[in-house]
């Protein structure tokens, strides 16, 4: 018996929307890939206030937590956003247990790779080839 994926809902279409207008093509999940995302136990979602099209995904499991994804709608890019949604993904991580925040950013994106290192992240890794196009991601982490 095979099993088909359960339809996306309205929660994950929005984010598969956000993310399409804030990744290239390679990088961008669909909304069934959010679905099965949100599915997972310990997955949360931290969304921007006033309707901004902005979020980040994170799962917690014990005394960690990972950043699954992390988009800002460009036209809203560089006006606190991010770092707003970070600092709020960093104090509900804690307060659900986690002591240590995780996330892979692409080696290339500098923007957010300057956001990471502002917000206390230091690189722990790197995971050669991890994007669809051969780009590499640094693994960053930050006690919280």
């Amino acid at each position: 018996m095979t099993l088909s994926p359960r339809p996306a809902s309205a929660r994950a279409t929005l984010l598969a929307h956000i993310h399409a207008r804030a990744f290239p093509p390679t990088h961008r999940w669909d909304a069934q890939a959010m679905q099965a995302l949100l599915d997972m136990p310990g997955v949360s979602v931290v969304m921007a206030e006033g309707g901004t099209p902005a979020f980040i995904m994170v799962r917690t499991v014990f005394d960690e937590a990972e950043i699954l994804t992390f988009a800002v709608d460009p036209a809203w890019q560089r006006r606190g956003i991010g770092r707003d949604l970070l600092a709020r993904c960093m104090r509900q991580a804690g307060q659900a247990g986690a002591r240590t925040l995780f996330l892979e950013v692409a080696r290339d994106n500098a923007p957010a790779m300057a956001l990471y290192r502002t917000s206390g992240f230091v690189q722990a890794g790197v995971r050669r080839n991890y994007y669809p196009d051969g780009m590499d991601a640094c693994v960053m982490q930050r006690e919280i």
